[in-house]
């Protein structure tokens, strides 16, 4: 063979080496180029799934604060219809006639006073002499106070072993924290007239 000839297949394998080897890189570069894609696909999806649970998380977040700042309005709401049903009660008992007042103020001397107690009236009672004159004050031996109390209405018993508060206010407190889940049961489950 000649050294042409030679050259030319020296060359030519080298050639064909080369091009077998360009294929095999090139076969390479797309197994790894398919095999990027692919862990960026996955990538992408558990990307977008995070977010996905995160915008929801958030958004259950939300809305449940947002159920719990209804519910707290709600219920400051409720307590307010209830506060002015016993400011009207109060209002009412600081209007009742004197019969009624006497007979209300009888029945609590009867259940509460203690022999020897002393009578103590609210500032605002409108019938301190009436009450004073009932049979149940010397039945009793109460004595009356000359100086009057700060109260809701009504009076107080300044007794030997405690005092009792008996004012319309004390009397209403005590009324609201025994029935206010049967008040608010009546006032939200049938409603209530304005009068």
């Amino acid at each position: 063979m000649s050294e042409q000839a030679i050259v030319e297949r020296i060359i030519s394998d080298a050639e064909e080496e080369a091009r077998a080897i360009i294929a095999e890189a090139e076969e390479r570069a797309k197994a790894t180029v398919a095999e990027a894609n692919t862990r960026a696909e996955r990538n992408r999806q558990g990307t977008e799934a995070q977010v996905k649970a995160k915008a929801e998380s958030i958004f259950d977040g939300k809305a449940a604060a947002a159920r719990l700042d209804g519910a707290k309005i709600l219920l400051a709401e409720k307590r307010g219809v209830i506060d002015k049903v016993y400011a009207r009660a109060l209002e009412k008992l600081l209007n009742l006639s004197e019969r009624d007042t006497l007979f209300l103020c009888k029945r609590l001397l009867d259940e509460h006073a203690e022999e020897g107690d002393e009578l103590v009236f609210a500032d605002n009672f409108r019938y301190a002499q009436a009450v004073s004159a009932l049979p149940i004050i010397k039945e009793k031996k109460l004595k009356v106070s000359t100086k009057h109390a700060t109260l809701d209405g009504g009076f107080m018993l300044r007794g030997k072993k405690s005092d009792k508060n008996l004012s319309y206010g004390a009397i209403l407190a005590a009324d609201r924290e025994e029935k206010q889940a049967e008040i608010a049961s009546v006032i939200f489950n049938t409603g209530i007239s304005d009068e």
